[in-house]
Order: structure tokens, then sequence, then C-alpha cells
């Protein structure tokens, strides 16, 4: 049995005035698909650390984590085994510029993140992260 590739990633929001609550989605064009930024760990980086350098590369932005949200499993495309970390995290600035990897991100309300996301397990991810700022927030 093959050993999961390890990953990281964010639930990135901000605060909109217009909609209290804004997620940020990305577009991976080689996958047709709309996801949460995550990437690969390298070797002897923390998932933290790859959580947080990921969400940068692809959406250029900074960020504030704060709750451990739970780890993902699933199978990749290709069927091997994927674990992932992801962490709630507050954007805190940067620019995003379009690459090769991700071509564009859309900053969303819930419902329409919600809808936006290609993937089931994402969406619940986000349900988690929502029920996770209300806490926060009181």
């Amino acid at each position: 049995m093959s050993t999961p590739v390890r990953a990281a990633g964010c639930v990135l929001w901000r605060r909109s005035p217009a909609h209290g609550v804004e997620f940020c989605l990305v577009s991976r064009p080689k996958w047709h698909d709309w996801s949460l930024p995550k990437g690969k760990l390298k070797h002897g980086e923390t998932e933290l650390a790859a959580a947080l350098r990921e969400v940068e590369e692809e959406t250029g932005r900074t960020c504030r984590p704060t709750t451990r949200l739970p780890r993902v499993h699933y199978r990749t495309h290709d069927g091997r085994r994927k674990t992932v970390d992801y962490w709630l995290a507050e954007e805190t600035g940067g620019t995003f510029t379009p690459n090769q990897e991700i071509d564009k991100i859309r900053w969303l309300p819930t419902a329409a993140a919600a809808e936006l996301l290609t993937e089931a397990r994402d969406r619940a991810l986000l349900a988690q992260a929502v029920r996770e700022l209300a806490l926060s927030r009181g």
C-alpha cells in the first residue's frame, strides 16, 4: 500500500460589509473545478507552514490561521490516497495574480461559495468553517 499524498490548505475568509463574511475559492483549469486553496507538503515542511505557503502561492493572499479544521481523506484522480489538513484563516492582505495552476479566484458569501465548490468534501469543510466562525464570533 502506498503512502498517502500529504497536503494542507485553508478555508480562507474575509469580512465583507455586504455579506458579513466571504470565502475565497480557486479555479483550477487543469481539473476544471472550484476548490479551496491547498497543496502538497514539501519535504520537512509542517502542515501549517504548507497551508500558509499554498494559500499565498495560489491566491496571492497572506492570512492569519485560527482554528484547525477536520483532516480530509480522499482518492486523487489517479486513485492515490490523499490526506489534507486544513485551517480556518482570515485574509490579511495581498493581491491575486493568475497563473498556470490557478487562473481565477472568487470571494463569495457562504451559500454562493457552497454552490460553486465542485466537491462535496469541500462543501462539508466550508460548513464546518462557518460553524467555527460563528462560535468564535459569539
